[in-house]
């Protein structure tokens, strides 16, 4: 079962349509903020917001947005206090679920954070009780078919990545969040085109589902979750089955 990182993409589709409407700009916004607060605004010197400001680009997130964003990071534009906080729960068929909170107001955020739990019927888990499942990594995704996989292999662990496996149409590639950018650059450099390239939170292990309606109800959960404005990230553990995902498209046909 190998649908986590489908998904994922069929997510990072849907987040390029939601940036058309400004959703996705705003969001970035706030992270290039955080970014530039903590490591300062140069990104040949904070690689975090060097990443960072790839991702807005590949969106197509104006220069102007990202340069404002930076500048009310370090202080050189006036800007509203932003608190980072996690929620994690979990959601139907014992799915795990971390939300990443990035706001300026974390009264009114727990207060709709938590009524999106309750009306899909999700639960609350204590601190630590889903993301310790999970770990910091750098995620990148290749189409399989564009690409020689010994090639690929070749120049993702020459430049540090941990591992790359086939999933599916894709190659999925892993590697410590202070590698990705290198693996990024060489694949840049080597003239491979990522379909999605991000460092989150992976699983260390997945809940497969092979249920449809399990499937389509974590994924309304989630998708609820990241339409909310503070929410900037969300992260399952959930695998859907190949099977289930052909079948949740061919509904959609």
């Amino acid at each position: 079962m190998s649908g986590h990182s489908k998904w994922k993409t069929i997510q990072h589709k849907k987040g390029a349509a939601d940036a058309k409407r400004g959703k996705v700009f705003s969001k970035m916004a706030k992270e290039l903020m955080v970014v530039a607060k903590t490591g300062g605004g140069n990104p040949d010197t904070n690689t975090a917001l060097r990443a960072l400001i790839q991702r807005c680009k590949a969106v197509s997130m104006p220069n102007d947005n990202i340069d404002r964003a930076i500048k009310k990071g370090t202080g050189e534009l006036a800007a509203d206090i932003m608190e980072e906080i996690t929620y994690e729960g979990f959601a139907e068929g014992g799915v795990g679920v971390v939300v990443k909170v990035l706001t300026d107001n974390k009264n009114r955020a727990a207060a709709e954070i938590r009524h999106i739990f309750t009306k899909q019927g999700s639960s609350f888990a204590a601190q630590g009780a889903v993301s310790r499942g999970f770990r910091r990594r750098g995620q990148i995704f290749v189409d399989a078919g564009s690409v020689d996989e010994e090639k690929l292999m070749d120049i993702v662990l020459s430049a540090g990545a941990d591992d790359m496996q086939r999933d599916g149409e894709q190659f999925e590639i892993l590697t410590d969040p202070s590698a990705f950018l290198v693996v990024s650059e060489a694949l840049e450099k080597a003239g491979i085109k990522t379909e999605d390239a991000e460092i989150r939170l992976v699983p260390d292990t997945y809940v497969p589902v092979s249920d449809k309606g399990v499937a389509k109800s974590v994924m309304k959960f989630v998708e609820t979750l990241e339409d909310n404005d503070d929410v900037q990230n969300v992260y399952t553990n959930m695998d859907v089955d190949d099977s289930v995902l052909s079948a949740m498209e061919s509904d959609k046909d």
